[in-house]
């Protein structure tokens, strides 16, 4: 990995994405911290599955139901209690020098491989599942400038134990791109106007609308309380939800956000092949100082979470996006890019 990227083996977690020596992502400065602090998510490999599935119930699998933690409400959010990004996975291990599909790396190309063992009933999912996370990590040159670039590919595979299960991963980075203790001021654009209307709980009531509350496909600046946003975005509302591969490995990037902050001068896109995401403004942050880590409250952060639609697993047109069968492969793309002005 290169000196601008730190990894932790818990939850496969981004500690640090540094543009120019200054890191965009929050955490810790240990991976204790994360332990005893990190409500948040903060750089979090998150799964089974990620965002929130209706009333803690998967409705039919295997020819039956699992009840599943309530830990949001009435809600399973991001894989129950001890999700994935609670879990410690084995690595980093090096696994050589590798490309970034459809991003040219001027420089670098490092990987490192993270591998994790679900073992079945984990969190009440059915299934063992083997999972892997892969990050490379190098440098780009865009119009001149240097640009940090990391990338990473997820896969998973039902190893025993049942004969379906459902995966829906994403990485939980809150971004930070002024420097100071909000997002205030940063300028904002997402790829799609489409998104999921949700009831009070945040569970789909129906397929994609359009956004009103601002209008996300042009550039618009977060504030210092608005607009307060926690949605999943759809990429291509006219393409079939019942059409998106398991493995969206092999599509193309997508850009889905563009942001930028006019005082730090940093840049950042969130790139993937994922058929939604998730954008938060981070309402809900709230974390205590630590051992040299400062406290972080509301808005000190913004999540782009690249993902399968949510609760899809109980939607019967969007089940197949997320439902992993023996034989399969679940996997995804994504790749951060970064740099200053």
């Amino acid at each position: 990995m290169s000196s601008e990227i730190q990894l932790l083996p818990l939850g496969a977690i981004i500690q640090a994405f540094k543009v120019d020596g200054f890191n965009i992502v929050q955490g810790f400065p240990t991976q204790d911290l994360y332990v005893t602090h990190n409500g948040p998510y903060f750089g979090e490999t998150i799964g089974r599955v990620a965002n929130r599935i209706s009333n803690a119930k998967i409705t039919s699998l295997n020819g039956k139901s699992y009840s599943l933690a309530a830990n949001n409400g009435p809600n399973n959010l991001h894989g129950g209690v001890v999700g994935w990004g609670k879990r410690v996975w084995k690595g980093p291990k090096p696994v050589g020098l590798r490309e970034i599909p459809g991003v040219k790396l001027d420089e670098g190309g490092e990987s490192v491989e993270f591998t994790l063992t679900s073992e079945d009933g984990d969190e009440g999912f059915p299934g063992e599942v083997a999972v892997k996370v892969t990050y490379t990590s190098g440098k780009q040159t865009l119009d001149g400038k240097s640009v940090t670039v990391l990338g990473w590919e997820y896969e998973a595979e039902l190893v025993g134990g049942a004969e379906e299960t459902v995966i829906n991963m994403t990485n939980h980075s809150y971004f930070n791109l002024s420097g100071g203790p909000t997002i205030e001021g940063t300028k904002v654009q997402l790829c799609t106007p489409s998104y999921l209307p949700v009831d009070g709980d945040g569970i789909p009531t129906g397929g994609p609308k359009d956004f009103t509350k601002v209008a996300v496909n042009s550039y618009f600046t977060l504030g210092a309380v608005a607009p307060d946003i926690d949605d999943c975005f759809v990429v291509d509302a006219k393409s079939s939800p019942s059409q998106v591969p398991l493995d969206t490995r092999s599509c193309s990037l997508t850009k889905l956000v563009s942001a930028s902050h006019a005082e730090s001068k940093v840049h950042l896109e969130v790139l993937s092949t994922e058929p939604a995401f998730q954008f938060y403004t981070g309402k809900y942050i709230d974390v205590k100082a630590a051992e040299g880590a400062p406290a972080r409250g509301p808005r000190s952060g913004f999540c782009v979470e690249p993902s399968r639609y949510v609760n899809a697993c109980n939607v019967d047109e969007w089940k197949a996006q997320m439902l992993l069968k023996k034989g399969d492969k679940y996997g995804s793309r994504t790749v951060y890019r970064a740099w200053k002005e």
